[in-house]
C-alpha cells in the first residue's frame, strides 16, 4: 500500500483500535490505528502520544492535532483530541482536562431459568444514573410469569414493574432523582407471578460520569 495514501486514509476517517497501549500488536491489520500510551516499547519506543498506523508490515506515526475527531473501537464512543489527550465527545471539558461525561452503556442480556437474573453488564462505579431503559428482543417465557421487574439488588423494581413479555415490549425506567452507585453494580431482572424460562433483553444505562483534571 502507498504509505502517503495509507496515512491520509487513516487520519481522514480516524478509527482508533485502542488507546494507551505501550507494546505494539504483533500482527495488526493493515491500516489500523492505535493511540500510543506513555512509556511505549519496541517499535513504538519514543512515540508516546502519537498515532501509530500499521502500514506494510511496519508502523508510521502521526502527531494528533487539536480538534481531530476519532471513533474509539474498544470503548465504542466518539473522541476528540484536546491538544493534550483524547476526550469523550459527549464531555463538557475544562482547560485542565476535567470533564462531565454523558454516556449510554448498552448490552444484551440472555435470560436464564429462575426467579431472577443478574446481568453481566454493570453500572460502573461512581456513575450517576438518570435512567435505565430496556427492550425485549426475544420474547420472555416462564411458568406462570405475567411480567417482570427491572432494578438492582435491594431495589428490584427501581426501573420498572409490570413490564411486558412480548417481543418489543420496553421499559423506560427514569429515576425520580439521579442515583450514584459507588461500586460496579449489575442490573436485576425479576419475574412476576412465576419464574423465567428464557428470553432476551437489550438494556441501556443512561448515566453521567466525572473525570478529574489530568495529571501534571
Amino acid at each position: 500500500m502507498n504509505e502517503a495514501f495509507a496515512r491520509l486514509d487513516a487520519v481522514s476517517r480516524l478509527v482508533i483500535e485502542a488507546r494507551g497501549l505501550t507494546t505494539p500488536p504483533v500482527t495488526p491489520e493493515e491500516g489500523t490505528v492505535y493511540a500510543v500510551g506513555s512509556g511505549a516499547t519496541g517499535a513504538w519506543a519514543g512515540e508516546d502520544g502519537m498515532l501509530a498506523i500499521a502500514v506494510n508490515g511496519g508502523w508510521r506515526f502521526v502527531v494528533p492535532k487539536r480538534g481531530w475527531a476519532a471513533w474509539d473501537v474498544a470503548l465504542d464512543r466518539g473522541l476528540v483530541f484536546d491538544g493534550t489527550d483524547w476526550a469523550d465527545t459527549m464531555a463538557a471539558p475544562s482547560a485542565g482536562g476535567a470533564a462531565t461525561v454523558a454516556r449510554v452503556i448498552e448490552f444484551d442480556h440472555v435470560i436464564t431459568a429462575g426467579a431472577s437474573n443478574a446481568t453481566l453488564g454493570v453500572i460502573p462505579a461512581r456513575g450517576v444514573v438518570h435512567a435505565v431503559t430496556a427492550r425485549v428482543i426475544g420474547a420472555i417465557t416462564g411458568t406462570g410469569t405475567t411480567g417482570w421487574q427491572l432494578g438492582v439488588s435491594g431495589s428490584p423494581d427501581r426501573h420498572g414493574t409490570g413490564l411486558g413479555l412480548a417481543l418489543n415490549s420496553y421499559a423506560a425506567g427514569v429515576t425520580g432523582q439521579p442515583v450514584t452507585y459507588w461500586s460496579d453494580t449489575p442490573l436485576l431482572l425479576t419475574a412476576e407471578g412465576g419464574d423465567f424460562t428464557a428470553g432476551s433483553v437489550r438494556i441501556a444505562i443512561h448515566l453521567t460520569e466525572f473525570t478529574p483534571p489530568r495529571a501534571v
